[in-house]
């Protein structure tokens, strides 16, 4: 499509659906893209058959299965009706699996004469919010007909059917908690045995310190520390499950981390330390995690990067803007991972506010954007300096009652992933937090 001169602004989320209409056939992935272009309505349906065909798309039974099937829903403010084309598509509002992902392309608040047309133009006279919810609207997701996915390794992760626990892997010498302990190949990979005989879904490996203060080493330093452990984890016959993933703000790393066999990318800058890193994950098709920081480790702290009136709302709004440069970069939404960068650029106030706040965080994310306020969220509170300073526990390795404290909190307010250094004791925690929610929900 972008080849073709249409330039994709926004994405849907991902739904793997059943199939519709024929159901003899495969589940359906369905989701929905807002563009620009110069082409006319004909001309824009035009480019997109020939799309069709050379993705290998022929004549079939109406319905039936297809490699892809793309249909203009909306163009512009404009109503089409001709031999070939009908705009808005005439069976948008019959719809689940095409009016998710469609929703997801609006924000809660109006924000354009464009979309308000939309909504105008729906069947239902409190336009397209009325109708999904008619329609059965969040209530649908989950369900045997429709989930939300993420593509990763060589599968859909159904990501909100459980808490996932990453289990930390520092590979620095300076890290505030472990820094030292896992420098050597041997030393990290029993962790990595332990921490996978624990419990964790996800090993995260970082050869960079982001403390605050911490100083920065090269791409090339940072890849001489991470390769060897890398390439020893993904060898391990206990990750054959797992998902690993790089921590780096480096585009090189990312890349090489990558094309070593890596399956995600966890960017405590969310693109902004490397003016290349959005189009280089763009280009690598891997989940891409996107943390909240303002400035680099080394000033991250500092007074001005401190100043919130309200810190859930000026995360979120910070965090949209994140997600907006990678989507217009190439990194489709149902890709990214949201971090709210708990210890990072925040007091302690900060931190216990967006604990507790989690909700509001994707409440006002959806204002601008449904499918940015529904990607998954992860939380890294372990062993943090907020939680010693209230506890009174000055050395991080005292700090895991703490952790479990706030991963339970965060948990109860919507974490989807959550970063640890202790991992058994947290999963511990998980599962109990997972079976009250999933409990909560039967009487609900």
């Amino acid at each position: 499509m972008r080849k073709s001169g249409i330039h994709i602004t926004r994405h849907g989320c991902l739904y793997e659906t059943a199939p519709a209409y024929v159901t003899d056939q495969p589940r359906f992935l369905n989701s929905a893209v807002r563009a620009v272009t110069k082409l006319g309505p004909h001309e824009l349906l035009g480019v997109l058959k020939t799309i069709e065909r050379n993705m290998g798309r022929s004549g079939g039974i109406r319905y039936g299965p297809r490699p892809i099937d793309l249909d203009i829903l909306f163009y512009g403010k404009y109503q089409i009706g001709s031999d070939i084309l009908t705009v808005p598509h005439e069976r948008i509002w019959e719809r689940p699996f095409v009016m998710a992902p469609l929703m997801d392309l609006l924000g809660s608040v109006i924000d354009s004469d464009t979309v308000a047309c939309w909504h105008s133009l729906s069947t239902d006279s409190d336009g397209l919010f009325g109708l999904w919810e008619k329609l059965g609207g969040e209530s649908l997701i989950g369900k045997e007909g429709m989930k939300r996915v993420l593509p990763i390794r060589n599968h859909l992760w159904e990501w909100s059917k459980k808490t996932a626990v990453m289990g930390i892997l520092n590979l620095t010498p300076d890290s505030f908690s472990d820094g030292g302990k896992f420098v050597s190949v041997q030393n990290a990979v029993s962790h990595v045995r332990s921490m996978i005989s624990g419990g964790a879904d996800i090993i995260d490996i970082g050869a960079q310190s982001t403390r605050p203060m911490a100083s920065r080493i090269s791409a090339e330093q940072e890849l001489d520390r991470l390769i060897p452990v890398l390439e020893a984890v993904l060898e391990m016959p206990e990750m054959e499950e797992k998902l690993v993933s790089v921590d780096t703000f480096y585009s090189d790393v990312a890349s090489e981390a990558v094309n070593k066999g890596a399956h995600l990318i966890n960017d405590v800058s969310a693109g902004q330390l490397d003016p290349n890193m959005l189009k280089m994950v763009a280009s690598l098709d891997v989940p891409y995690i996107a943390m909240h920081m303002r400035g680099d480790p080394t000033t991250m702290q500092s007074s001005d990067n401190l100043q919130y009136s309200d810190v859930c709302s000026q995360v979120a709004s910070e965090l949209f803007s994140r997600v907006k440069d990678a989507e217009l970069s190439g990194v489709p939404a149902w890709r990214i991972i949201l971090d709210p960068g708990i210890g990072f650029s925040k007091k302690t106030e900060h931190n216990l506010d967006i604990l507790t706040g989690l909700p509001v965080i994707r409440s006002e994310i959806a204002k601008r954007s449904l499918a940015a306020s529904h990607a998954p969220l992860l939380i890294g509170p372990s062993r943090k300096r907020f939680l010693g300073e209230i506890c009174n526990r000055p050395a991080a390795g005292e700090r895991d009652p703490a952790t479990i404290a706030s991963v339970t909190a965060g948990i109860f307010g919507g974490a989807n992933i959550v970063r640890v250094h202790n991992v058994r004791d947290n999963v511990d925690a998980v599962k109990v937090c997972d079976a009250m929610l999933k409990e909560m929900s039967i009487q609900l």
